[in-house]
């Protein structure tokens, strides 16, 4: 088996605790220790990380940019969730 057969691994690095891990690109791995490995030697060379993440990119499911609206539009209909409907309590009122 070549390099170029390898699985692909999608790679995810979080700079600080406390923030969100971000995508910072791609590594080819014979499994997922060695995909570890192989992330760690590419992306965090000078200390930028604290934790890492890799994951199998055949097993990423993502939406195609043509659902944007049946995903993520708001239904017009259901306006019980705009929060302009609801009274805060006293102990809130500076929110």
């Amino acid at each position: 088996m070549s390099t170029a057969d390898w699985p692909l691994f999608e790679v995810f690095i979080r700079s600080r605790h406390g923030l969100s891990h971000k995508h910072v690109g791609s590594v080819h791995a014979v499994d997922a220790t060695n995909a570890l490995e192989n992330a760690r030697e590419l992306y965090t060379r000078r200390n930028e990380g604290t934790s890492i993440w890799v994951v199998p990119s055949n097993t990423i499911t993502a939406s195609a940019p043509e659902q944007k609206d049946a995903l993520f539009t708001s239904p017009v209909d259901k306006i019980y969730r705009h929060p302009s409907f609801y009274e805060l309590p006293a102990a809130v009122d500076k929110m």
